[in-house]
């Protein structure tokens, strides 16, 4: 067996941390940070730490398929080329459209926008970075006249004052997390959390602003006054680089905040005595139906007060894919041509010149909602979807699969056979995913990075971008996408940037145009645009920063109805393609959670524990209910990344409206008005089994990967029927007529049993995380199996909290309890918090709930 060692990217969040890795060539991975990367000097987190067990072929897509037939590349090739053909000879090029992803490589995403709009000749090429960071890209096109990021992961180190907006950190980038807490920890950083949500991240911070939902313009307005009635605008920077509506500042108000007095006026002390400050903000402040100008509120304040191009202070946007960014640099978005150039008619023919093309499309093409909505209205005939799983993440996602199911030609380049997208499918074509394919992405920062193969394709798979060329070829283009790697795209990508720079842009790689194969394998990290990329002037007309006058908008509220609000869990990504097939990463949140304030939860008529329906305008949904007492009143959460491939309930996706930011386009998974429900299923039950069950007519079921198999959540009304759940085999079986109860194990080869099924109508089930570690060992009695617990009693860890060691919640109150007062002292203790640190803020809490715990009994 040969073993080799590769530096690659980690292919989660827009963080880009690097990633050391040793594999065999049959598949066997073990995963370090690399410590010479300069986004995360060694660090990963949870989801990076466990990337080992994602990287099995379960699932994957491994030969081309038309409808449910197994073909060859070149039927399958020339089927998506003749379908393209035909529908633009019949339709026109506007009936075309692409659908890509962050997920994709730099060298895929250049490729497939340049086909679409260079050679088809359709603007209708958007990306999922639209769901994500479309208004961050709109505030900084409106303030700075390019998509540069101002800021670099350096500045967290050298902020005195780190403002987080709409972003739970902690969860989301843990690596970013990390380094913030170092600073607190070195310098003294202060750090603020702007959020309605106390989140795990607002929980370790020294204040948190819990401002209500879409009221961060108000805010920043306000406090922007307040600096200017204190006199700490920077004016000599205001005169010499940037331009301000008359009568902008005048009209600002101090106090037109909505937020406790007190609280601002904390929050301006820290804001005037730290000039080192750096505001960082994601998804919570872009997914909203005013993102853009959220944006440009906070660009506004750094603006006016110079605290921009310098050590330690900026506006910085954190992106939520691997290589958002990078898709936004070579065009993936519908509203940019390429390489941050636009359609002006100086832009199209620099473009068109270049291409060597007569057909480059006239204009921007739909971005995602207008994009499906085209696609449903019968206007766009031929959709291509790459990488990504709009059956699910799209806002009103049962609308979505309605188009898909009424478009004549859908085609999914993916990793995965079965996804809710590639159901609907004509034809799917094999994709290499992370580990199989080379290339490049860039991260938050600027920073451009080699994702590198260090496993071998499975069955047919091939690199999207060589999956595009070869349609192109058959368009009759192939000497416009004549590629033999993707160092070769990434050339002529790289010679392209020229035209920016022609432009008056900023993005500028032409010293990597003329780049051998040699060292474009052996690329090492580095940043464009230098870490700071404005210090010469704004890529606007007059070489100034804009400031863009935003007032609050009547954004939706939620009326007498709960606001939702979406997001992620720590430990998975996205639609959990990925990080599902990971038993480790599956055990902090095995279920969708309602988040609801315990006072709002009772008032509805919930239980903590038990079952509910969400419901708005757009659709509805199960969840099982979580009291939160951090959770704000009138306010309720649910996480985003549950499909039909793994659940009957808890997909996000179906409630969202479709109503987006009118700037951007991008959709407003935040604040939308929801009823919540009880769901009193007739029977409740759980089951574990070495094979995946799809339980078709249970009301609520989720599952979820365990060590050993499976662990599937259930519960429903009528007859169970157990026949469908269970496999054939030997079967033992207990019941209690009484009490509804029933309690079925088949049997296995040995002493393991194949499934074991736990069904109640009106008792209790059994403990579930005994059983389930127990699944794993099999080393156990039938009569314990039956029963649900062992035969001598055994220590219980309580609740998972730090995935990367396993360890659980009564592990960390006995650490406490042994004298660790603080999360490093725990983590000397038993380890928890010292990996990913992801967990952190939940240590500080247990650690906090039990002292005081310890403290009241003692009195």
């Amino acid at each position: 067996m040969r073993d080799t060692k590769t530096k690659t990217t980690c292919p989660y969040c827009g963080v880009g941390c690097g990633i050391d890795v040793e594999s065999s060539n049959k598949r066997q991975v073990s995963i370090e940070g690399d410590r010479q990367h300069p986004a995360n000097h060694g660090r990963l987190c949870s989801k990076g730490t466990h990337l080992a067990e994602t990287v099995g072929l379960e699932g994957r897509l491994h030969y081309p398929m038309i409808g449910q037939r197994t073909v060859g590349w070149d039927s399958a090739l020339d089927d998506v080329a003749s379908r393209m053909r035909d529908t633009v000879e019949q339709y026109g090029p506007d009936s075309v459209a692409f659908y890509l992803s962050g997920q994709l490589l730099t060298e895929d995403y250049y490729v497939a926008n340049k086909l679409a709009k260079g050679f088809v000749g359709t603007g209708n090429i958007d990306t999922n970075s639209r769901l994500c960071m479309a208004s961050a890209v709109a505030a900084h096109n409106r303030a700075f006249g390019e998509d540069v990021v101002p800021c670099s992961y350096a500045d967290l180190d050298e902020a005195d004052l780190v403002i987080l907006v709409g972003s739970n950190t902690a969860w989301c980038h843990p690596v970013a997390w990390q380094r913030i807490e170092k600073a607190r920890e070195r310098r003294g950083t202060k750090i603020i959390v702007v959020d309605p949500r106390r989140t795990e991240t607002a929980a370790m911070a020294d204040l948190h602003i819990p401002l209500p939902p879409d009221g961060d313009i108000a805010l920043f307005n306000a406090l922007l006054a307040e600096m200017i009635d204190r006199g700490r605008l920077d004016g000599s920077f205001l005169d010499d680089h940037c331009t301000l509506p008359e009568g902008f500042l005048d009209a600002l108000d101090p106090a037109a905040h909505d937020i406790d007095p007190a609280v601002f006026n904390e929050l301006a002390e820290l804001v005037d005595s730290n000039s080192r400050m750096v505001t960082l903000f994601s998804q919570g402040a872009n997914q909203s139906v005013c993102g853009t100008d959220k944006g440009n509120a906070i660009i506004n304040l750094h603006l006016a007060m110079g605290r921009i191009g310098r050590p330690g202070a900026g506006p910085f946007s954190m992106t939520g894919q691997p290589n958002a960014m990078g898709g936004r640099e070579v065009g993936g978005l519908a509203n940019i041509l390429a390489c941050h150039l636009g359609f002006s008619e100086a832009e199209r023919a620099s473009v068109a010149d270049f291409w060597q093309t007569s057909r480059l499309c006239s204009g921007p093409g739909l971005k995602a909602v207008d994009l499906f909505r085209a696609v449903h209205a019968g206007k766009v005939k031929f959709v291509w979807i790459m990488a990504t799983n709009p059956a699910v993440s799209m806002p009103d996602a049962g609308f979505v699969r309605e188009a898909l199911a009424r478009c004549p030609n859908v085609i999914v380049s993916d990793i995965i056979a079965d996804t809710d997208t590639a159901k609907l499918a004509h034809v799917r074509l094999p994709a290499l995913g992370w580990g199989e394919k080379d290339g490049t992405v860039t991260n938050s920062e600027r920073c451009i990075s080699r994702q590198r193969a260090f496993m071998a394709r499975p069955g047919k798979a091939r690199a999207d971008w060589k999956i595009v060329c070869d349609v192109a070829a058959r368009l009759g283009h192939g000497q416009s996408f004549d590629f033999e790697s993707p160092a070769d795209v990434f050339r002529e990508y790289s010679e392209m940037t020229v035209l920016a720079t022609r432009h008056g842009k900023l993005l500028d790689l032409s010293n990597q145009a003329g780049i051998t194969d040699k060292a474009y394998d052996r690329m090492q990290p580095f940043q464009w645009g230098g870490a700071r990329p404005f210090e010469h002037g704004f890529s606007t007309a007059s070489g100034k920063a804009n400031i863009v006058a935003v007032s609050p908008s009547k954004a939706r509220g939620a009326g007498p109805s709960l606001a939702l609000n979406t997001g992620r869990y720590r430990d998975q990504w996205h639609t959990m393609t990925r990080t599902g097939l990971s038993a480790r990463l599956s055990a902090h949140r095995p279920e969708p959670l309602l988040e609801i304030a315990p006072a709002d939860g009772e008032a509805h008529g919930l239980s903590d524990g038990g079952l509910a329906h969400i419901e708005t305008t757009a659709g509805r949904s199960a969840y099982r209910v979580a009291f939160n007492e951090d959770q704000r009143a009138g306010e309720i959460f649910a996480p985003m990344h549950w499909t039909d491939a793994n659940s009957g309930a808890g997909r996000t996706g179906l409630l969202v409206h479709p109503e987006c930011d009118p700037v951007s386009g991008q959709p407003g998974f935040k604040n939308v008005p929801a009823q919540v429900a009880p769901y009193n299923p007739g029977w409740r039950a759980f089951l574990l089994s070495r094979k995946p069950v799809r339980p078709e007519d249970a009301g609520y079921w989720v599952r979820s990967r365990i060590d050993g198999g499976w662990f599937t959540e259930l519960a429903g009304d009528g007859a169970i029927n157990v026949d469908k759940l269970l496999p054939p085999g030997e079967r033992s079986e207990v019941c209690d007529f009484v009490r509804g109860m029933r309690r079925i194990l088949v049997a296995g080869a040995g002493s393991a049993p194949e499934a074991l099924l736990y069904v109640t109508r009106s008792g209790e089930i059994p403990h579930r995380d005994w059983l389930v570690r127990q699944f794993a060992q099999t080393e156990c009695a039938t009569t314990e199996w039956l029963a649900g617990r062992p035969s001598s009693p055994q220590p219980d860890t309580g609740p998972l909290v730090c995935v990367c060691y396993d360890i659980g919640e009564n592990a960390v109150r006995q650490a406490v309890d042994n004298g660790a007062a603080s999360v490093a002292e725990v983590g000397a203790r038993i380890s928890a918090g010292t990996n990913c640190g992801s967990c952190r803020p939940l240590i500080a809490r247990i650690i906090q709930e039990h002292s005081g715990a310890l403290r009241e009994a003692a009195v």
